[in-house]
């Protein structure tokens, strides 16, 4: 084992200061004070959550605001002393917001929305302020003595969440200045330099001034059922920083490879997780580079405080079927600063429905004591691949009894937004607090998370913490997997305890949808006559979206053809079909690859235009990752009156 120390140099205030020291800037500013137990009253979030139970969550404007003050949409309303901590909506929306404190006539400020989340305007800068999954988010701390009243100058506001904080009546704030004063400012130069920070060893922000990280550094052998203790210790002390390595080791659907952690000689584990899980692996695969928590290189890394009075001990356990031992390598930065008595300590919930429970929301956590939820990880798999509608869901928090938070669907949950639109929630992206782990329409896909560190969901009794599957009423059948962080005063009454390991395993669906009117890659189509379109039309009772090609001539090289680029998760020979919109005017299509005919023609000629059943294309042999696969119209009938072809779904089933 090896040892290494570094000084840190943070502010430590006295102890009668502390409970004030986590208001304004300095909830993102003083990580070191993550695990300390909130003095705040009331946690809530105003939003344009359809207070019917519908879907309708801001697509008419119709629930955006509390009231209209004339012309004018107030769209959030408090009383204080307290601060918001979070803003979101989905995209840019027009119009100016203006924000009153303290009963003022005059707004301490008031610009267009498009400013506002953009980053580029004072005090609104980045990356307190940012976006780049289809939503707009913005955590510079807007505080108030007396009051604050949120008002929006539109003819129309859609969606939006605002998160904020209440403290005790005689809690002293200072109400925000704009311009920002000195002080603020420099704290929030501070912030911006913690936030550019993910990826990189951040302990120094998690440790009191005064102490001296120490580095332990472990490399053993992980046998199957025998604990490799990574980190033991019997005296007080804080862990601050966790690098575990290789990896790759843990790129496993099986879920059979575990962390524990145990403190102050509790029997039972605070966290009890698989290891991909853990570091924000999704369905098997590193997926994220957040400030706190994810992968860099080869290296899994977790920077959280983990403060303990007497005892600790973290341990990988292997439930899998390797009968070899595999090395693992781990870095553990530790203090020796004990957990304060206004402390809790840090425990994880894993949590599966496979399926989520019909009618009711999956639950992230659901427990009684007092603490604070700090983050969410979730893995998201539909019955149905083709198909997200389960994000449609919202998610909703009762703390202490009383529901208090209540979103606009799962992906502004984690400050995204239009997770079906091309160019916004469709790939990985990693930002400090929040991002998009997967989406993969075509497997019914996708994985999120987010760190709430200002806007923490405190509870003082309990907590019950849900997320919807569906629209409404929690109707579409689904596979939820969650990883929730938080802090506790005493060992949560839910039970964090696995599952059997065959529980856990990660289910890759059995067929794969692709919808080509909607975002599925184009590799090639017509040089010349020929037009493609993404469209959608009603057709007879129902709404159907389809990919066009409309032929006026021949092509220069063969017949007309379009080839898309399929993702496949897993190598093999698939049976390949086709659902189409047949009609008057449509040609005879087959499906080929590397220039090779694949199946028969299939003649999507028909009298009246309707959609057909699965159509048998034929079968092809698939590598994983992307393959390129043509759709010629190598004809037609002899009563159609055009060459032309419209797509609706092409299914893969991997065949044994």
């Amino acid at each position: 084992m090896k040892f290494k120390k570094a000084i840190v140099c943070i502010v430590l205030l006295p102890a009668a200061l502390l409970a004030q020291a986590q208001i304004g800037p300095d909830a993102l500013m003083r990580l070191d004070l993550l695990p300390q137990l909130k003095t705040q009253i009331f946690t809530g979030m105003f939003s344009s959550y359809d207070r019917t139970g519908g879907n309708d969550d801001g697509f008419s404007g119709k629930y955006s605001f509390l009231r209209k003050e004339g012309d004018d949409l107030v769209i959030a309303e408090m009383e204080g002393p307290g601060a918001i901590y979070r803003m979101h909506m989905p995209g840019p929306q027009d119009g100016i917001i203006e924000f009153y404190l303290d009963g003022e006539k005059t707004p301490r400020i008031s610009m267009k929305i498009t400013e506002m989340v953009d980053g580029r305007h004072a005090p609104f800068l980045s990356p307190l302020v940012g976006g780049g999954v289809g939503g707009r988010y913005c955590y510079v701390p807007i505080t108030y003595q007396k009051s604050c009243k949120v008002v929006v100058k539109a003819p129309v506001f859609c969606f939006y969440d605002i998160n904020y904080t209440t403290w005790p009546k005689n809690t002293i704030i200072p109400t925000f200045q704009n311009p920002p004063d000195e002080e603020w400012t420099r704290k929030i130069d501070k912030i911006s330099k913690i936030l550019t920070a993910s990826g990189t060893n951040i302990s120094r922000y998690l440790a009191a001034e005064g102490s001296i990280i120490e580095t332990r550094k472990v490399t053993m052998p992980l046998v199957k059922d025998k604990p490799a203790i990574l980190f033991s210790s019997s005296k007080p002390g804080r862990i601050v920083g966790l690098r575990l390595s290789p990896a790759k080791l843990f790129t496993r659907k099986e879920r059979d490879m575990i962390i524990n952690m145990y403190w102050d000689n509790d029997p039972k584990p605070a966290v009890s997780c698989p290891v991909g899980d853990f570091f924000g692996y999704s369905f098997g695969e590193p997926a994220v580079k957040s400030l706190f928590l994810g992968t860099n290189s080869d290296m899994n890394y977790i920077y959280l405080p983990m403060p303990y009075s007497r005892s600790a001990r973290i341990e990988l356990v292997s439930e899998g079927s390797n009968k070899e031992p595999v090395q693992v390598q781990a870095e553990i930065d530790f203090t020796n600063q004990g957990k304060r008595p206004d402390e809790g300590h840090f425990y994880t919930y894993w949590h599966r429905e496979d399926p989520c429970i019909n009618g009711k929301p999956f639950t992230y956590l659901n427990t009684a004591g007092k603490g604070h939820v700090i983050g969410v990880f979730l893995q998201a798999q539909g019955k149905e691949p083709g198909g997200t509608i389960f994000f449609e869901g919202d998610d909703v928090v009762t703390l202490d009894g009383e529901m208090t938070i209540h979103g606009t669907g799962s992906e502004d949950s984690f400050n995204g937004g239009w997770y079906d639109v091309p160019a916004r929630w469709e790939e990985r992206a990693s930002f400090p607090l929040s991002g998009c782990m997967d989406y993969k329409k075509y497997l019914g896909r996708t994985a999120a998370y987010r760190w709430m560190i200002p806007d923490t969901y405190v509870f003082n009794q309990a907590i019950d913490y849900t997320i919807e599957h569906g629209p409404e009423s929690n109707l579409v059948n689904t596979d939820y997997t969650s990883v929730t962080f938080f802090y506790s005063s005493v060992r949560p009454s839910v039970n964090l305890s696995l599952p059997d390991v065959k529980f856990r395993k990660i289910t890759d669906p059995g067929k794969i949808v692709f919808v080509p009117g909607w975002n599925v890659p184009i590799h090639s189509s017509p040089l010349s006559n020929g037009v493609i379109e993404k469209k959608g039309e009603k057709l007879g009772t129902g709404w159907v979206r389809y990919f066009s090609l409309k032929t006026s001539g021949p092509d220069e090289f063969g017949p007309h053809h379009v080839s898309f680029i399929f993702d496949i998760p897993k190598s093999g020979k698939y049976r390949a079909t086709l659902k189409a919109v047949t009609g008057p005017d449509q040609g005879i299509i087959q499906m080929f690859q590397h220039d090779s005919p694949l199946g028969d023609p299939v003649d999507l000629y028909s009298i009246e235009p309707r959609i057909t059943e699965p159509l048998l294309l034929g079968t092809v042999d698939m590598s994983e990752g992307n393959n390129v696969v043509y759709f010629k119209l190598i004809g037609q009938n002899t009563n159609s009156k055009g060459l032309n072809m419209k797509l609706v779904e092409i299914i893969f089933e991997r065949l044994p």
